[in-house]
């Protein structure tokens, strides 16, 4: 037996009220603070273990110094792209309910 993949569109379902939307993590502008903060925390992180440090010998020198905190803030933000820790989802939860 074959199967094939169905894709429902959300204006054709049949089930879903026509309601407004109900704000979304994604479409919120606190999500977005949140993640960004995350983003930064992991950073933070990254850099206590070590992560863009130069290397004794063959080093990049005082250029790999400077741009290595760019390394750790895009490696920071891919991992929150990707699930992050959860504090993201942790900071949003409490956030708004305020």
């Amino acid at each position: 037996m074959l199967m094939t993949e169905v894709n429902i569109s959300p204006s054709s379902n049949p089930l879903q009220s026509r309601a407004s939307p109900q704000p979304t993590p994604e479409n919120d502008p606190l999500w977005e603070v949140a993640q960004k903060l995350e983003a930064s925390f992991l950073s933070e992180m990254l850099k206590a273990a070590g992560l863009g440090e130069t290397r004794e010998s063959f080093g990049g020198g005082i250029g790999e110094d400077q741009f290595s905190s760019f390394l750790r803030d895009a490696q920071a933000s891919e991992m929150v792209r990707q699930g992050g820790i959860g504090l993201a989802q942790s900071l949003f939860e409490a956030l708004k309910e305020q």
